[in-house]
């Protein structure tokens, strides 16, 4: 099916449900921020910026942001008491932003915390110069808006054919970095369907063209322009399509600094000097630079900063690892039979230096041992799309990977994970372009390891919202690898206080699992980001025990045009405990169920409304959209009857019930926890979800 008859079939899904079912829409939401203006702040200073969202930010009380080095609070608007009292819907926010002047530069997440929940997420890009805002009308070029470098230019694309234009002078010799963020800002915004993609283009006083700059960084400009004769510019920033939307907003870093945009090697162990080659823009003489990370930074992808000169360079993506680091060496390696060789494990760094070009690695193997093999480049700003091969001795194909998958989002970097020798002997590892493009900006890390088992952990979604006296669920998914089978116990950390939570288990034959909050009757509105980790061992051929312990990655859904849910990798989850809501509390009539294989139980659900919501409830223990089903804790074999069920609750009705039914051959299983769930539609992707307290099912043995 072509991506115009999947959105038109999902449409017409939506369209159907709401014409059958009646779908209203809540009378409460948590913000869906939408973007912030001006999208940056600049480090030592204090500023202001108006957060946009959709659905109300009435009575806001908190600002999370990620990092450190920053603080936001909100600044209330002033109300007479006749406005308060119709709580109006406040869709702009002014936040004061408090940046160190030693603070990270680069993106942050941002939320915004109201009695009605916690938002989805916004971003904000700490910079190094002054903002300028964009002036109202700036979209002729005689109309061009004079600014002066260096500095930070802040906008929005905000309408079809907007084009701005921002006048500026240079010296002949003077080189400029021009750096775009736009495109890369709104990958996180829950409901902008339709992204930015800017085109920066430099003009002379006449208007002819000197330099322009498409997708360097992603759908994201970057050049670096050299003025060979002093004058006034004009720099041109627009859709490339001549599309418009007020949540486009851009920031443009303008300077002349030295500008790095990655090293080599791109993996740098901890602890120890480490001399690295620096590619980017306006270096001068400045080729390498030096750096020791401290013993204890986090392994991974990483920002880091290198002496350029008197001070430090921008943020710069790296590789953290304590792996022995292989570089690529001078001599020829890009054909099976001049393979360079290494030792596992290790950290391998290489480049395609030029077009065409492919690097290769041959290693010692014994039959049965098992390796994993992950690229990692695109993933830190590399231009590298890597396909990497595994070849034996003779050059034959044992495996191939063009891009990886972790959980729900791919990457364009590549992984052969859990990969057997086949025999003892030589095998080999292709990496290329599989563009067969090539320079200095395509460098990569290929992390070659020993695969050991373990599991990837997920958590749908990123936000958990519960009613004082009520509970909520969080679904974490685990997905199991190199040979791991078992169970996985859940643990939550950091909730807000007097917030307790039910941790299950994921057991060895299911998916998912389930972690049940309960807030106190009296609780307060607050609010926080929790951790969740799953814990298990695992028993070794030797009769070791291997602990396993994985700290879950959080998604934001992502509402796409038609009517489809996506995911997008966020920092932190919020559990929010709300000040209002559409669903007070959700009571059963068993909490702790038995089935024998083969039987059926009913369970008798009741609702609790907030006085005057009338709109539909659907209930549910699966936490699935259109059909799909993304958080299923039931234990093996037990299903919902739906022949036997009254999920629906319209208008005032506050009574339904489910039925699980247990399959004749279902296992044996011990207490697994699960819940009920009361849905409430926010739009035709969001709801908001109520539950129940835990529900334990128990399989007994037949």
């Amino acid at each position: 099916m072509n991506n115009s008859s999947a959105i038109g079939g999902v449409r017409a899904v939506l369209v159907s449900l709401l014409l059958s079912s009646g779908t209203a829409f809540a009378q409460s939401s948590y913000p869906m921020l939408m973007s912030v203006r001006p999208v940056a702040v600049q480090v030592g200073t204090e500023s202001t910026a108006t957060f946009h969202s959709r659905y109300t930010m009435f009575r806001a009380y908190q600002v999370f942001i990620t990092g450190e080095g920053i603080t936001a609070e909100v600044q209330p608007p002033m109300l007479k008491p006749e406005e308060e009292a119709k709580k109006p819907e406040l869709i702009k926010m002014e936040v004061k932003f408090v940046v160190a002047a030693d603070a990270l530069p680069g993106v942050r997440d941002v939320r915004i915390v109201t009695p009605t929940g916690v938002s989805t997420v916004g971003q904000v890009v700490i910079v190094r110069d002054p903002v300028v805002a964009e002036i109202a009308n700036n979209d002729k070029p005689e109309q061009a808006q004079v600014v002066q470098f260096p500095a930070t230019l802040c906008g929005a694309i905000e309408k079809a054919e907007d084009i701005d234009y921002f006048k500026f002078h240079a010296d002949a010799g003077q080189s400029l970095a021009f750096h775009v963020r736009c495109g890369r800002l709104e990958d996180r915004i829950h409901d902008l369907q339709n992204h930015g993609d800017p085109i920066l283009t430099i003009r002379n006083s006449a208007g002819g063209v000197i330099a322009t700059s498409d997708n360097y960084f992603f759908a994201d400009p970057f050049l670096s322009q050299k003025f060979e004769q002093t004058g006034d510019y004009l720099l041109e920033i627009r859709d490339v399509r001549y599309e418009g939307n007020q949540d486009w907003q851009y920031c443009v870093e303008v300077n002349s600094r030295p500008f790095v945009e990655s090293i080599y090697p791109l993996a740098v162990r901890r602890g120890e000097p480490q001399p690295l080659a620096l590619v980017g823009a306006q270096l001068g003489d400045l080729t390498t630079a030096t750096v020791t990370l401290p013993a204890e930074m986090p392994l991974g992808k990483s920002q880091i900063r290198l002496p350029v000169g008197p001070e430090l360079s921008n943020p710069v993506p790296a590789f953290v690892t304590d792996l022995p680091v292989v570089a690529e060496a001078s001599a020829e390696n890009n054909a099976f039979d001049k393979a360079q060789p290494v030792s596992l494990p290790a950290a391998i760094c290489g480049r395609m230096e030029s077009e065409a070009d492919a690097d290769c690695y041959v290693f010692d193997a014994k039959a049965g041992e098992t390796f994993s093999f992950e690229v990692v480049a695109r993933r830190l700003q590399s231009g590298l799309d890597s396909y990497l091969r595994l070849l034996d001795a003779k050059g034959q194909q044992l495996a191939v990977n063009d891009d990886l998958r972790r959980g729900i989002r791919g990457s364009a970097d590549s992984f052969i994970e859990h990969w057997a020798a086949p025999a003892d002997g030589k095998y080999i590892l292709e990496i290329r372009d599989i563009h067969l493009r090539g320079g200095p900006q395509f460098p990569y890390v290929l992390e070659a390891t020993r695969s050991q088992p373990r599991f990837d952990l997920f958590i749908d979604t990123d936000k958990t919202q519960i009613m004082p006296g009520g509970a909520a669920a969080i679904f974490v998914r685990a997905i199991r690898k190199n040979g791991f089978t078992g169970d996985v116990q859940l643990e939550i950390e950091d909730l807000p206080a007097g917030v307790t939570a039910t941790c299950g288990k994921i057991p060895a034959n299911i998916l998912d699992g389930c972690i049940v909050l309960e807030a106190p009757a009296d609780a307060r509105p607050t609010a926080g980001n929790i951790v969740v980790r799953g814990k298990a061992t695992h028993m070794l051929a030797s009769g070791q025990v291997l602990p396993i312990s994985e700290t879950a990655i959080p998604y934001q859904e992502i509402y796409n045009p038609g009517g489809g849910r996506n995911h997008f990798f966020v920092d932190t989850h919020a559990v929010c405990v709300l000040g209002s809501g559409d669903i007070k509390a959700v009571t059963l009539s068993d909490y702790d169920i038995s089935l024998k294989p083969g039987e059926s139980k009913k369970i008798a659900i009741i609702i609790e409304r907030q006085p005057g919501y009338d709109k539909n409830v659907t209930l549910d223990m699966l936490f699935q959209h259109l059909g799909q089903v993304y958080g299923n804790s039931l234990p093996k074999g037990v299903t919902l009857d739906d022949k036997d069920v009254k999920s629906l609750l319209s208008g005032s009705d506050s009574q339904g019930h489910l039925t699980l039914k247990c399959a004749a051959d279902a296992p044996p299983c011990e207490p697994q926890v699960t819940c009920v769930m009361a849905n409430v539609s926010l739009n035709f992707v969001m709801k908001a979800t109520y539950s129940s307290k835990p529900v334990r099912i128990t399989v007994a043995k037949p």
